[in-house]
């Protein structure tokens, strides 16, 4: 179960709100979309060279820690292509029909976005290895002695994967991908970008020493540098003027917990019953879960992607260990 928290990665039902402003904030350009400049030279070339032969661009699959864009990348392909896009999860296509259902609705040159593609059933799978390869759709008609197997044409279509787990996809899967791009963790002048650009859609005013306080906190993902955004927009709504300068920010971040670092209760709470139970020893995952209450793929997907990123916990070859800059930070210095 995913853990509910202002600094998560993971979509909250509050971020559905405003649709219309929502969808406003995600990037529709490439000029539009911030940092990613290594993936966005890459992909403007195979865009290029797609559009020149009048083809659909390979099968790109996208992977990285959550947060970090992938949906809003496969939009910007997308709309760059100018072609459909059509957004799907793998949880969401449970039989082969439904998959079926799907690409045979596509026009050509449309892109199908699946979300979390890694969690295709392995039935799902060996429809689609056909489908993006030969651009055919075999089905079964019929039952028993009387079903025969019928192969149908698709259109020309570009399968666009997302996932934060690329250990867990199938290889033959992942082999039939011609482009695969990680998405990497921004820095704190791309993420303060963002929020200047998400606080102008917004239309509110931010002062920019609040944009890079902001930044700093946003654990370098845009997902929650606008979260952040919003929630503090709330306070200077009801305590101010609603103009966000360096005084609402910090109240904001107080109220809500979140330190310098980035890091809320619950990373602390980790990281100093780790220290304390262990000191410096190594610890395993699921003994860190165990002290946390989590799932292990909740320590693996929302805890440590960033706080490998910022030096505070390392792996060994034993488990996982809290460094000195970690033990500094939360005031637990040998």
């Amino acid at each position: 179960m995913a853990i509910e928290r202002i600094i998560d990665t993971v979509l909250h039902d509050d971020d559905s709100d405003e649709q219309i402003i929502e969808l406003t904030l995600r990037p529709q350009t490439f000029d539009e979309y911030v940092g990613q400049e290594r993936l966005k030279k890459n992909l403007k070339l195979a865009i290029a060279a797609a559009k020149k032969r009048g083809e659909p661009i390979d099968h790109v699959l996208l992977y990285g820690p959550p947060g970090l864009g992938k949906t809003t990348m496969a939009s910007v392909i997308a709309n760059e292509m100018g072609v459909g896009l059509r957004v799907t999860a793998g949880p969401a296509i449970e039989r082969a029909g439904d998959l079926a259902s799907i690409l045979t609705n596509l026009q050509d040159g449309d892109i199908l976005f699946i979300d979390e593609i890694h969690r295709l059933s392995r039935a799902v799978e060996e429809v689609l290895y056909a489908a993006m390869e030969d651009f055919k759709l075999d089905i079964v008609i019929g039952k028993g002695p009387a079903a025969r197997s019928v192969r149908l044409d698709l259109p020309k279509f570009t399968v666009i994967g997302a996932t934060t787990r690329t250990g867990s996809l199938a290889a033959p899967l992942r082999d039939r991908f011609g482009h695969l791009y990680r998405l990497e963790f921004y820095t704190p002048e791309e993420i303060a970008k963002i929020i200047t650009r998400a606080a102008r859609i917004l239309k509110t005013d931010i002062a920019p020493q609040s944009a890079k306080m902001l930044s700093t906190r946003a654990r370098l993902t845009p997902r929650i540098a606008n979260r952040l955004l919003k929630r503090v927009r709330d306070y200077a709504d009801v305590n101010g003027d609603g103009i966000i300068d360096t005084v609402m920010t910090t109240s904001a971040l107080n109220m809500m917990e979140i330190d310098e670092a980035g890091l809320d209760p619950a990373d602390r709470a980790m990281l100093l019953s780790i220290i304390d139970n262990y000191g410096d020893n190594p610890v395993g995952l699921s003994t860190i879960a165990a002290l946390t209450g989590d799932e292990t793929s909740t320590i693996e997907d929302f805890y440590e992607p960033y706080l490998l990123q910022i030096g505070f916990i390392e792996r060994t070859p034993r488990g996982r260990r809290v460094t000195v800059k970690a033990r500094r930070h939360v005031g637990r210095q040998d």
